[in-house]
């Protein structure tokens, strides 16, 4: 488990590549990882993972977070990115902002903070709202017109 390996280049979907984090594992620092990863623990700093993380109830992670796929249902202080999806699960908890193409809430989990899927900003690049009636004051002159 603590030594290097060679591996295929999908190692993410390997069932022999898992690796899970305890309860009453603390860390702090940068890790690197591959793989399905559980962290059940106290993490402190930056995580890099290559395939599925999944954040257990137990987990409490302050930091930032790139990974493919993350699914939360512990506690996130930070800002996570991911290149295919975030899944957020009860009773899972986030305070931060996440960048994802794809994200997912299930009810009894709570956000604090901004998602992005990558949409461009809204520019309101035609005048299409002077083009628009506006319905009352027509509505005002027909009425003003009918009773003359």
């Amino acid at each position: 488990m603590w030594g290097h390996k060679t591996v295929g280049a999908d190692n993410s979907r390997d069932p022999e590549n898992f690796t899970a984090l305890g309860k009453d594992a603390r860390i702090k620092g940068v890790a690197h990882l591959e793989g399905t990863v559980r962290m059940d623990c106290c993490f402190e700093g930056e995580i890099y993972s290559k395939g599925v993380l999944i954040v257990g109830p137990h987990a409490v992670i302050k930091g930032t977070i790139h990974a493919t796929c993350l699914i939360n249902s512990g506690r996130i202080k930070g800002t996570l990115t991911a290149t295919e999806k975030v899944q957020l699960l009860k009773p899972g908890t986030l305070i931060g902002d996440v960048h994802a193409p794809c994200f997912s809430m299930e009810e009894g989990a709570h956000i604090q903070g901004q998602v992005n899927m990558g949409v461009n900003p809204w520019t309101d690049e035609s005048s299409d709202a002077a083009s628009v009636p506006d319905l009352a004051s027509r509505r005002k002159m027909q009425i003003t017109h009918s009773t003359d």
